[in-house]
């Protein structure tokens, strides 16, 4: 008797996945990287964006403000460089990637 209960547990197969099943079990992990995708990824490749159509856009007169905070007005601008003026005949130079924001005309005053 032992052995036909044995047999008939081995006998049985499971119950195969159904495509719903695997869905519902995807649809969490899709719903979240969606969620990412509009919350953190989207936004930091549109900052790049307009960080580098910043810095291409650069001219002499802009007055900039640096990652480390200094701030001057763009006296040349080179492929790599841009020089600055942060003070009366202070001429500094930093990397065009350096500069973090540029201000509104007359934002810099002498004094």
């Amino acid at each position: 008797m032992s052995f036909d209960l044995i047999s008939t547990a081995f006998a049985q197969s499971p119950a195969a996945p159904t495509e719903t099943n695997l869905l519902m079990q995807l649809a969490p992990m899709l719903v979240i990287f969606v969620i990412f995708y509009f919350l953190l990824i989207r936004p930091q490749v549109k900052r790049a964006k307009e960080l580098k159509q910043l810095i291409e856009s650069l001219a002499k007169g802009d007055e900039v403000v640096t990652n480390g905070g200094v701030a001057g007005r763009v006296t040349s601008v080179n492929d790599d460089f841009v020089g600055l003026e942060v003070a009366d005949g202070v001429i500094i130079k930093v990397q065009k990637q350096a500069v973090s924001m540029v201000l509104p005309k007359g934002s810099l005053k002498k004094g």
